[in-house]
């Protein structure tokens, strides 16, 4: 698990590298970077955009290959996208459905990104190579990041 005084930091390092920034790709890639670097037990960071009507394309990421496409109806990104609910997986073989990007990746957390108006942006996927590695507190730290960082976000491409 991810300690109180590591995750201050990294949110204070983040709210200040991205204070003044609003595309969204740029918010993307510093956000992948700074938590895939700072986190230990983070084996993969990314995220993937709506790009089309019910599908996610791979966006900025840390790690090895992710997948291109998702769509909506398929994986734990789909389904954090679909429900626009946070999708925590303990044991993601246990996950009906989902799809193995990875061979190390045992469990998972996938939150939505909100821009202006509350338009979904995306999803922020995490891996670790660790079973049940993340908890509720993780959710609220990330969820807190994320919508500091993306709250007045136009999305930077016409969608579907």
């Amino acid at each position: 698990m991810i300690s109180q005084s590591l995750r201050d930091e990294t949110r204070a390092r983040i709210f200040s590298l991205t204070a003044d920034e609003r595309d969204e790709i740029a918010l993307m890639a510093t956000l992948c970077c700074e938590l895939y670097h700072s986190c230990e037990g983070y084996d993969w960071v990314g995220f993937y955009r709506v790009t089309g009507a019910e599908m996610l394309k791979i966006g900025p990421y840390q790690g090895g290959h992710g997948c291109l496409t998702i769509p909506f109806s398929k994986g734990v990104c789909g389904a954090a996208a679909r429900t626009r609910e946070i999708q925590r997986v303990d044991d993601v073989h246990q996950f009906a459905g989902h799809i193995a990007c990875s061979s190390t990746t045992l469990s998972e957390i996938v939150l939505p990104v909100y821009g202006a108006g509350g338009r979904l942006l995306g999803v922020l996927d995490i891996d670790s190579d660790q079973p049940a590695f993340f908890d509720e507190s993780q959710s609220d730290w990330l969820e807190e990041i994320l919508s500091h960082c993306f709250k007045d976000i136009l999305p930077s491409a016409p969608h579907a």
